[in-house]
């Protein structure tokens, strides 16, 4: 079992870790590079000043508060009652063990819910199935391609971007089902 709670400074030397790990970058939209741990406590310094536009959750395992992923909220528009979801799974043993999809769950819950959300969205890479099949089982919908949108791995690859709408959420998951916060 999982759950969530704000990213702290605690886990900067674990998540940069993740970031300077080629295999895992090149499954995100982002590029690689190497990143020291200096600028990740800027990163999230600047996340401390902006919290209200952004939700950074460590992913831990229920008794235990080593960081495995994070799932985060980030371009808040309450405006527009919109936000963009980013997640990554670092711990190579957790992948595939239901700690993304619980995550999902739990930050689409908690946009809906608790931040009074209308739309959540993400960008994912074409070629990453194992993603897409997890944002589709959640209700995530597929609005588009950006072609030849992200040069990963010395090419240039498409990425495909989803959303899920509060109401879509509403229908697809009831109250019982999303007690996991």
């Amino acid at each position: 079992m999982y759950k969530l709670r704000e990213l702290e400074k605690k886990d900067l030397f674990t998540i940069n870790q993740w970031r300077n790990d080629p295999e895992l970058i090149s499954k995100l939209g982002t590029p690689f590079r190497f990143i020291n741990l200096n600028v990740d406590e800027k990163w999230f310094d600047g996340y401390m000043q902006n919290r209200n536009s952004q939700v950074r959750c460590a992913i831990v395992e229920c008794g235990n508060d080593d960081i495995i992923g994070l799932a985060s909220l980030v371009s808040i528009d309450y405006m527009n009652q919109s936000a963009e979801f980013h997640i990554m799974i670092g711990n190579k043993n957790n992948q595939g063990r239901g700690a993304g999809t619980f995550a999902v769950s739990a930050m689409l819950y908690h946009a809906f819910y608790n931040l009074n959300l209308q739309r959540v969205e993400l960008m994912v890479l074409e070629d990453n199935i194992t993603a897409r099949s997890l944002y589709e089982k959640v209700g995530f919908v597929h609005e588009g391609t950006k072609r030849n949108a992200r040069y990963k791995n010395g090419k240039f690859v498409n990425m495909l971007m989803y959303s899920i709408l509060k109401d879509e959420y509403m229908i697809k998951h009831t109250r019982a089902d999303n007690d996991i916060i």
